[in-house]
């Protein structure tokens, strides 16, 4: 399932949201060389999040493999920055064109619901969360973890708890068959959680790189709690569609509503 948009206003521009995408497109294309190497692996290995280095429970000098050609060292000088830093990098198109159409259907309206200010640190702890959740479950790893889906599991998880029952539209693809419809926020974005809780208990004790699904769980769980500490409540109201209850239709004394 993948989502086309959503039938859900909004009143603020949301500049944080598309600030925060051209950061990540800006990452990609002076960092990391749009994907080629050796900035792509260079990248990866210096900016990634690694357990293991960042928690000095791996051995120092270790080779870890991260393409045909270039390898990450493991050092014994824990990178700080790098769970911040790690949530900007990507590892291929594919990866960060899916997190940014999330953050771009999404953002919008959970930014709308906690101003700009709010969002960018709600936005950032959501990460940090993400990351922290599945360093703790795999404290040994050597492989890092890049990707800005944790903190974008945690505006799903603010706007799953705020718009829950906002209708997202879907376009399926079934190998033969394609179509769209809409259903739901919660069951959309319920269904998104519970796949990545069942794709992460089974991933547990796996080698070898993959999804870090639990950075996901982590993610969506920490922006559903923190959503309950930054939402704006005055912001939220002039919604149509927040919380269970269906709300009147916006009027023009809340401003220019934007879709």
């Amino acid at each position: 399932m993948f989502p086309l948009r959503d039938d859900n206003p909004h009143f603020l521009t949301p500049v944080v949201t598309y600030a925060l995408i051209a950061a990540n497109v800006l990452a990609w294309a002076l960092l990391q060389g749009f994907g080629t190497e050796p900035a792509l692996s260079r990248s990866v290995c210096e900016l990634g999040l690694t357990p293991g280095e960042l928690l000095q429970t791996a051995v120092a000098g270790a080779r870890v493999p991260v393409s045909e050609t270039a390898v990450c060292i493991v050092t014994d000088m824990p990178s700080w920055f790098t769970p911040l830093t790690s949530m900007f990098m990507h590892g291929s198109w594919m990866h960060l064109i899916g997190n940014m159409w999330f953050l771009w259907i999404f953002g919008n309206n959970v930014e709308d619901a906690m101003g700009h200010f709010r969002f960018v640190l709600f936005y950032l702890l959501c990460g940090i969360s993400a990351a922290a959740l599945q360093t703790a479950l795999d404290p040994n790893s050597v492989i890092p973890m890049v990707g800005a889906s944790g903190a974008i599991g945690g505006v799903m998880g603010a706007y799953v708890l705020m718009y829950p029952r906002v209708h997202v539209h879907l376009f399926v693809f079934l190998g033969f068959y394609a179509t769209t419809f809409a259903v739901p926020a919660y069951f959309m974005l319920g269904y998104w959680f519970l796949v990545q809780l069942v794709s992460g208990s089974i991933a547990i004790g796996a080698q070898g790189g993959g999804v870090a699904f639990w950075a996901h769980v982590g993610g969506f769980v920490a922006g559903a709690l923190l959503s309950l500490v930054f939402r704006n409540r005055e912001m939220l109201a002039r919604h149509p569609y927040y919380g269970w209850k269906q709300q009147a239709a916006p009027t023009q004394k809340w401003g220019r509503v934007q879709r």
